[in-house]
């Protein structure tokens, strides 16, 4: 079997499925699952220490990055709130996840879907003074707490990505209520197809490094169909929708830039050669997207812009994010060009003929740049560097599963909150701006 070498030799698993996890896919179906948690008396002080700083990376992807990029790019009577949206939802999945989206995602249970047994992470054991504490099979030498908490900032900023599409007209209440469902309704039955013990996409051979279908696909469908169901903005398409200040998406964009090295880098979940891969392959590929859509949009408009350097860079960072540990730095920054312009074409020709207000082109970028990632790692996964092949079937079909799961379970949690409490604001609440008719505040 083409995954047992790395456990011959003593490599430990990435974060991948065969994306990079042999320990759990070298399993037979019949097999009982791996252990979730085992004690272990010498942990790797090293590794531990890269996984705690990559978790600070990516949270700050989320908390201020995410916040700062999206709220420069709405209307100043909505700069508040888009923040307030971003704070709250990583205030609400960090609850929900320690509850039970952990258990759900990473727990054996089958391969849909994980089980209850470590609700409110009562599996966790820990015996400081012995220098012991329980680990998690896909993360065998970092103690189980720095592996949840790793996960918990990925399950953070995927439903935190969906604010753009909807930005500027839903209700405070509806949205807590669709984060909250969304994230333990959707993002964790994905999370455990492709990263949990037995998950049927990782057994099925799809890879995902780190997120370019789980999180981006995913969340990029998501915002479409919210954006659809919400309807347009007023005024849309038909007077100018100023962004509030650029130069806080510049600053959003930069958070996100480092941070992506936690959230790649991280998620080889060691301090090894396949993190440092994956960090040079990151920058690659952003760095090629910046120049893509710079290209594209000045040939196209005769001017680039800096909202369109910004929007390249986070489009190179989402395709590259499931191959960043499979591929060539060459191949990085192949991927990281064609999703600056697969991009740019996503933010301006797609979403024309698509005709959602997706307010801040969560799927023109998130979306396009996920799905046509995740394809290309199964074209261009080199074995010399992840020790795995792809195969382009088998990210076809984790990318259609996971798109089309998440589009009717969203529809379904959408119509649900809006036939009971309603989704959007009103015109009135709307023409006033969500920085006052919904926290009762705005900016001067």
């Amino acid at each position: 079997m083409r995954l047992a070498r790395s456990q011959i030799e003593g490599r430990r698993a990435p974060r991948g499925s065969e994306i990079g996890r042999p320990a759990r896919n070298l399993q037979h179906p019949a097999s009982p699952p791996l252990p979730l948690a085992r004690p272990m008396p010498t942990l790797d002080t090293g590794n531990t220490a890269w996984m705690l700083v990559a978790t600070v990376l990516v949270l700050l992807m989320t908390l201020p990055g995410l916040a700062l990029f999206y709220a420069g790019m709405v209307r100043k009577k909505n700069l508040l709130a888009t923040m307030a949206q971003v704070l709250a939802t990583c205030a609400l999945v960090s609850l929900l996840w320690c509850a039970v989206g952990y258990s759900l995602a990473f727990r054996p249970g089958n391969g849909w879907l994980g089980d209850f047994g470590a609700v409110w992470l009562g599996t966790l054991a820990m015996d400081l003074a012995q220098g012991q504490a329980s680990v998690h099979a896909l993360a065998p030498t970092v103690p189980e707490s720095v592996f949840v908490m790793y996960q918990l900032s990925f399950a953070v900023i995927t439903p935190a990505l969906i604010v753009g599409a909807f930005a500027e007209r839903m209700r405070f209440a509806a949205l807590l209520w669709f984060m909250g469902l969304w994230s333990l309704v959707v993002y964790a039955p994905v999370a455990h197809w492709v990263w949990g013990p037995g998950g049927w996409l990782g057994a099925l051979g799809a890879l995902d490094f780190a997120g370019g279908t789980v999180v981006h696909v995913n969340a990029g469908v998501a915002g479409l169909v919210a954006a659809a169901i919400l309807g347009r903005r007023l005024g849309y398409g038909e007077v100018p929708l100023m962004p509030a200040n650029l130069g806080w998406t510049l600053t959003g964009a930069g958070l996100l830039w480092v941070g992506w090295m936690g959230f790649n880098g991280g998620s080889a979940m060691a301090a090894d050669g396949r993190a440092g891969i994956a960090i040079l392959n990151t920058q690659m590929a952003a760095a090629a997207g910046t120049l893509a859509w710079m290209a594209a949009e000045w040939l196209v408009r005769g001017t680039p812009t800096l909202l369109g350097l910004c929007s390249g860079a986070i489009g190179g960072l989402v395709a590259v994010t499931p191959a960043s540990g499979y591929v060539t730095p060459a191949s990085a920054a192949l991927i990281g060009a064609l999703a600056g312009v697969a991009c740019y074409w996503g933010a301006t020709g797609l979403k024309r003929m698509l005709g959602a207000d997706d307010s801040l082109d969560v799927f023109g970028v998130h979306g396009v740049a996920g799905l046509l990632g995740a394809l290309l790692t199964g074209v261009l996964a080199d074995p010399r560097i992840g020790g795995v092949s792809g195969s382009l079937l088998a990210q076809a079909t984790a990318v259609g599963a996971v798109a089309l799961y998440s589009a009717v379970a969203t529809a379904a949690i959408l119509w649900l909150i809006g036939a009971t409490l309603g989704l959007r604001v009103n015109a009135r609440q709307e023409h006033a701006g969500l920085d006052l008719s919904q926290h009762g505040e705005r900016v001067e």
